[in-house]
């Protein structure tokens, strides 16, 4: 079973490598930002799935650490100021 739960966490850490390219290629910081949220939902699902797997407690700990920390910067990519909204009309895009 724990060769079972490895190989699909081999095979969530490759589509989550894939979301870099959208990081990287990202046409605007909202595509990019939905990238990071992909990274941040795949590697608490890498962790998960390796902590069930090797019956570590300690890599659940730190998925469920790095899931709180997956909320804050949401939260603050949402809440920080956007320059674009505070530019006159003519300088808007």
């Amino acid at each position: 079973m724990s060769e079972f739960l490895l190989g699909v966490a081999v095979f969530i850490l490759v589509a989550v490598a894939l979301g870099l390219l959208r990081i990287l290629r990202g046409p605007g910081p909202a595509d990019r930002m939905m990238a990071v949220q992909l990274l941040g939902t795949g590697g608490i699902a890498v962790l998960l799935l390796v902590g069930v797997a090797t019956a570590e407690p300690a890599t659940v700990d730190v998925a469920l650490t790095l899931a709180l920390l997956a909320v804050f910067a949401t939260c603050a990519f949402v809440t920080a100021p956007d320059a674009s909204r505070n530019a006159p009309p003519e300088d808007r895009q």
